[in-house]
């Protein structure tokens, strides 16, 4: 069983940089909680038949299994997921579709409207960001928002207002850091989770027909011969000066804050979870190896001597493409990395960077080493290989969006039991979520495609009876001493542990 540990209520630094929020129902946790009121009586009748078939099958793999709180470091991958995915084990299905979720609500909370001075910003305030998302009881607090400078070298990525009057020339909005804070929560996950959430691109496709499949060296380690993609590199690394929401990287924000974290949370077990789709989930990869070869998860258990533990990495990848070469793999191997890639088998995107050569070809090892061959690339971690022609309530397509999408992604793991198994909805979650920003459900279940936006667009009516797009309260960028006082520390530890700085652009 998992220990339990009293945190110092004396510490000075509150972890949180936003005003915390009081859940209404505290103790009622929502496991999906991206639940959508579009269920029409054609919805719910199929799901009501489909159900009385199933329970009419003898299925063995839904066997009685031990709270999570007790298996949770084989949920989060400690044994590489053997055993619980075919047939699919019952707590792995809500944690993917949980961390799916932190991942969409990226997408559901990012203003890409170019008509409005706020495009490339989130719409809500930390404080009330999952609840604005009907994901308050989740039973997790935002930590901080990430941001990106748009001077960086992968196309069609800045999302930017066509206005003069603009909230940034220089940052995007680019995902968040979370924290479990709820108790019950807490007891249930048998840790205290940090979560990290990467945003993908909203141009859904365009950047990875531009990809410049490039491979640089990662400067977060002596070791030239492993290398990532230069996009992505320099989407996590690049900064802004002039900028309050870039003048420290992504990478750097990043760093500090799970820095900062896992000071104010010493003593308690912890894990860090990364999560992302598309885009999002090459960042979600980097940001994990970062971690762990700056050692940040490397931490003295006061229960054994100050010997140093382990603090578990997980990425739950969404259609993720591949990130860097077979060195680069086999490095987040060694570290402990673990990452589960969910992806749609006719989806194009996990099969890029890496045409030419991949972890597919018998001799990748020899064309890397012998020839420094300049385009091979290497997936990293398990394969949760998914195809969307299995679920009776998905139409054929050709839409190339669809195959990519991220709802559509979670709907297939909530219907997955096996290799060869029927699909059949486990968590009932609602399928008219597969809709919210495209168009791939059977015209028969009556749901409308693309059918998330705000009311009016965000128009109001002011005092005046004028329909106007309400001023929003400016977000908060992060503290330039906070983070300067943890990159600080890290550069220390980095360079008492190996000699010199491993820090690259800090």
């Amino acid at each position: 069983m998992t220990k339990s540990f009293k945190r110092n209520k004396t510490k000075s630094h509150h972890p949180f940089q936003y005003k915390p929020f009081s859940p209404k129902n505290p103790t009622t946790l929502i496991r999906c909680s991206s639940v959508s009121n579009l269920s029409t009586p054609k919805v719910e009748k199929a799901i009501e038949e489909e159900d009385l078939q199933f329970e009419e099958e003898e299925l063995e793999f839904e066997e009685e299994e031990k709270p999570l709180n007790e298996i949770w470091k084989e949920i989060q991958g400690s044994n590489n997921w053997e055993g619980l995915l075919d047939p699919m084990n019952s707590h792995l299905r809500r944690e993917i579709i949980r961390y799916g979720e932190f991942a969409q609500a990226c997408y559901d909370s990012f203003d890409f409207d170019p008509h409005s001075k706020y495009c490339g910003t989130c719409k809500y305030q930390g404080a009330h960001f999952f609840e604005r998302l009907h994901m308050a009881n989740h039973g997790y607090q935002i930590s901080r928002y990430l941001y990106a400078t748009s001077d960086i070298n992968l196309p069609n990525f800045f999302q930017k207002s066509r206005l003069s009057s603009v909230w940034s020339t220089h940052a995007n909005w680019m995902g968040y850091i979370a924290v479990a804070t709820d108790e019950e929560e807490v007891k249930r996950l048998g840790r205290r989770d940090i979560v990290v959430a990467w945003r993908g691109t909203v141009t859904y496709l365009e950047w990875i027909y531009d990809l410049k499949d490039i491979l640089c060296s990662a400067k977060f380690t002596d070791d030239p011969s492993i290398k990532i993609e230069l996009g992505f590199y320099d989407l996590y690394t690049k900064k802004e000066d002039s900028c309050t929401y870039c003048s420290f990287s992504a990478r750097e924000q990043v760093l500090a804050e799970i820095k900062r974290l896992l000071e104010y949370y010493d003593g308690e077990e912890i894990s860090i979870t990364f999560t992302g789709h598309s885009l999002g989930a090459a960042l979600a990869i980097i940001s994990a190896y970062d971690v762990a070869e700056l050692g940040l998860n490397l931490t003295n258990d006061v229960d054994s001597t100050r010997n140093e533990t382990e603090i578990p990495i997980t990425v739950y990848s969404f259609a993720g493409p591949r990130v860097g070469n077979l060195k680069f793999k086999e490095r987040c191997d060694e570290l402990g990395v673990k990452v589960l890639r969910v992806i749609n088998v006719h989806d194009k995107v996990p099969t890029v960077p890496g045409i030419l050569a991949n972890e597919k070809l018998q001799f990748q090892k020899y064309l890397e080493d012998a020839t420094n061959f300049p385009w091979s690339y290497a997936h990293v971690g398990v394969e949760l290989a998914l195809d969307h022609k299995h679920s009776p309530f998905l139409k054929d397509t050709k839409d190339f969006g669809c195959a990519h999408n991220l709802e559509a992604l979670l709907h297939l793991v909530d219907g997955y039991h096996g290799k060869d198994k029927r699909f059949v909805l486990a968590m009932k979650r609602d399928i008219a979520l597969v809709n919210k920003c495209c168009d791939f459900l059977k015209s028969e279940y009556g749901v409308p495609p693309h059918w998330r936006q705000d009311e009016n667009k965000g128009m109001v009516r002011n005092s005046d009876g004028k329909w106007v797009l309400p001023e929003r309260p400016r977000l908060e960028a992060h503290r330039p001493e906070d983070t300067a006082h943890h990159l600080k520390k890290i550069l220390k530890r980095a360079t008492t542990t190996n000699g010199s700085p491993q820090l690259g652009a800090i």
